[in-house]
Order: C-alpha cells, then sequence, then structure tokens
C-alpha cells in the first residue's frame, strides 16, 4: 500500500483521482456521475475561487500501480473566522472496501491538517455552498438528486474505523403527485406577504437572475447572521456558484421574496438531470451538451436544494411563504411528477414536522461526523 501526495500539475495524479470514482461505482446502477467538467475545475488551483483563500491536500491510495482510494483534506479559512474554530474538512472520499487504504489515506491527512495547526476535522463537507455534503446512511435503493453524495454502506464502517463519531445528521424528502398540501398554508402565506410587504419575483431569463447575483450573495451572507457551521462567500465564489448553477437551472423555477428592491428571501429549485449524467458519464465534451439539454426539457423530477429567510422574516409564520412556494414549483409546471426537498438538518424539527403533516417522506438520511486531531 502506498500513500501518495497529489501534485495537481502531475497530469497521471490528477487522471488517477478523477477517475477512481467510476472504479468504485462501476456494478452500482444507481450511482450519478459528477459533472466532469466542474470536478476539473475545483483541483484548479488557478481558477477555482477556493484557492485563492484556502488550501487544500489531496492523498490517493495505490495498491501496487493500481489507485485504490482518494481523499481530499480542506482548510477553509473563512470558515475558521467567520466560527473562530481551527477546522478542517474531508471530503472526495471514495475508497475500495479496503480498511488499510483508508486508514493510510486518513492518516495522511491527519498528518496534513495538523501541520496547518488545525486541530480538528469534519466533514464530509465540500468547497462551496453548493457541495452536498454527509455520508448517505438510508435511501441505498435511491438514484441521488443531482450533486448529492451517494456511497456504498461500506463506507460507514471506513470511516468510523478512524475515530470519526457522528456531528450531524440531514434528510431528503420525496414529494409526490398524491401529496395534499392545505390549502390554507398558501392563504397564509397571501396574508404575511401582503402585512409585511413582501412579494415573490419570478424571472424568465438567465441573464435577469445573473444580474441578481450581488444581491444574492449579500442575502446568503446576511442569513448566516447568528448561525454557526457556515461561513460567508466572497463576490468570486457567488459568480463561480452561478455560473455552476444557471447553465442548467429553470429561471421560473427559481423566487426570491423581495421586500421592495432587496431580496429577503430565496428558493432554489431545478430540474434533476442526473438520468443525463449517468447517460453521459458526466462528461459535456463533445455531444454530452445534447443529452444534457435533452433531459433538461424531458426530466419530470425536481430538485428544492435551498431555502431561506435572513432571521427578521423567518418568525410569525414567514416559513409559510417558502412552503407556499415550495408546492407551486411542482404544481405550477404540469410536467413533474417527483420533487425532493435535499439535506433538511434534523435539529429543524419544526421544519420537518411541517413538512411530514404534508405527506413528504423523507426517505434518504446523511450523516456528518468529526473528531479531534491533538495528539
Amino acid at each position: 500500500m502506498r500513500i501518495v501526495r497529489v501534485d495537481l500539475d502531475h497530469k497521471p495524479h490528477l487522471e488517477d483521482f478523477l477517475a477512481l470514482p467510476f472504479s468504485i461505482y462501476r456494478d452500482i446502477p444507481q450511482w450519478v456521475p459528477p459533472l466532469q467538467i466542474d470536478e476539473r475545475l475545483r483541483l484548479s488551483p488557478k481558477r477555482f475561487p477556493f484557492h485563492k483563500h484556502s488550501h487544500a491536500g489531496f492523498f490517493i491510495a495505490y495498491q501496487k500501480t493500481r489507485p485504490i482510494g482518494r481523499l481530499a483534506v480542506l482548510d477553509n479559512r473563512p470558515y475558521n473566522e467567520f466560527n473562530k474554530e481551527s477546522t478542517a474538512f474531508f471530503y472526495l472520499f471514495e475508497c475500495a472496501n479496503n480498511p488499510e487504504a483508508a486508514k493510510g489515506l486518513f492518516t495522511a491527512g491527519f498528518e496534513w491538517a495538523r501541520s496547518r495547526g488545525l486541530t480538528r476535522i469534519l466533514g464530509p463537507k465540500g468547497f462551496t455552498p453548493m457541495d452536498g455534503f454527509g455520508l448517505l446512511l438510508k435511501g441505498f435503493q435511491h438514484r441521488p438528486a443531482f450533486g448529492l453524495p451517494y456511497n456504498p454502506s461500506y463506507y460507514v464502517d471506513l470511516i468510523e474505523a478512524q475515530g470519526f463519531v457522528k456531528l450531524g445528521e440531514t434528510v431528503s424528502g420525496y414529494i409526490g403527485t398524491d401529496v395534499q398540501f392545505p390549502e390554507r398554508i398558501h392563504e397564509l402565506a397571501g396574508r404575511i406577504r401582503e402585512r409585511r410587504g413582501l412579494r415573490i419575483a419570478r424571472y424568465e431569463k438567465r441573464s435577469d437572475l445573473r444580474l441578481l447575483v450581488p444581491k444574492l450573495k449579500d442575502l446568503y451572507n446576511g442569513a448566516l447572521r447568528g448561525t454557526a457551521g457556515n461561513a460567508p462567500i466572497s463576490d468570486d465564489e457567488a459568480n463561480a456558484l452561478a455560473d455552476q448553477l444557471l447553465w442548467f437551472a429553470d429561471p421560473k423555477l427559481i423566487k426570491i421574496v423581495m421586500k421592495g428592491d432587496e431580496p429577503v428571501g430565496f428558493l432554489l429549485a431545478y430540474p434533476d438531470i442526473s438520468a443525463a449524467l449517468q447517460e453521459t458519464r458526466g462528461r459535456l465534451f463533445p455531444f454530452g451538451w445534447v443529452a444534457m439539454l435533452r433531459e433538461l426539457k424531458r426530466t419530470d423530477w425536481l430538485n428544492i436544494n435551498g431555502a431561506g429567510l435572513i432571521p427578521e422574516y423567518r418568525g410569525s409564520g414567514g416559513m409559510a411563504i417558502l412552503y407556499s412556494e415550495m408546492f407551486k414549483s411542482v404544481r405550477e409546471s404540469g410536467r413533474f411528477e417527483h420533487a425532493e426537498v435535499v439535506q433538511i438538518g434534523v435539529e429543524n424539527e419544526a421544519m420537518q414536522r411541517d413538512m411530514e403533516n404534508f405527506g413528504i417522506d423523507f426517505y434518504k438520511t446523511h450523516r456528518t461526523y468529526h473528531r479531534n486531531l491533538e495528539a
């Protein structure tokens, strides 16, 4: 067994790191390959905004000459400054069912983090707020929503063997056409909008959303007030996230709660393109983009991948506005028969209880882990 620190300028290492998941999941039909252009981008220190303010170490486990495991460990400086911590993230862990390889990868990752003065590590957690997080614990029989983690069940044993313990869990819920959403929630949402002078902004063109990116960045950062476990994003990161989202987004499904000319809340939903990613193995070129565009028009799956209000609008029934718009997004188009609300923290008991009362089935669970790095 040999553990190698990846030199991102060394093409063979880079290609081994990117190709490994296709070996791990070759017999798992549910797995959705990531979009390869995005995977390459975040391994580019010159092009990916994360590397302008933070650092990452990438590792591969080789058995003789064959790569059988990989790991990324992140030193996210804005996160640590915002939360007043010295915490590393682990991410992009993929490994054969080989305890020796997993141990070697994490041992190397722990040492890298310690060398940077970090005293704790958590994960799986990624580079940006758009990265899905956690290890899948429940729902292995279902295809993951685009961008959400999927893993073999044995990863739990490999990770817990490294001394990690549970930090938190999220659940994702299924909305089918048989869900009966209470009309009273729509009525409550309408009364709250009128009383508080709010409106729902809808968009027809991606260019209109692009112009809103600076305000959405401020909205996201403002929504973090009084919270822990996240970090504000920079202008470069906001633009990169917009690039990542807008090329496949349907502008009509992205709704912004406005107070006058200022956004105070958001609901992000987009057509699921997972089937096209499986067909093209995550490649856009030379002809993968044709399959992606075709899937955007024909998919009957919708992902609801973000909703929030700034703190002063959350109380007094404010969440009813987001619930109402969530169900309108599913119903109004006339094309979506399935929807998934992704990764709601289990600590948000009120939101889970509300959604269960609406008939949403929480059918997937992800868990994040942490452990101390101090000797």
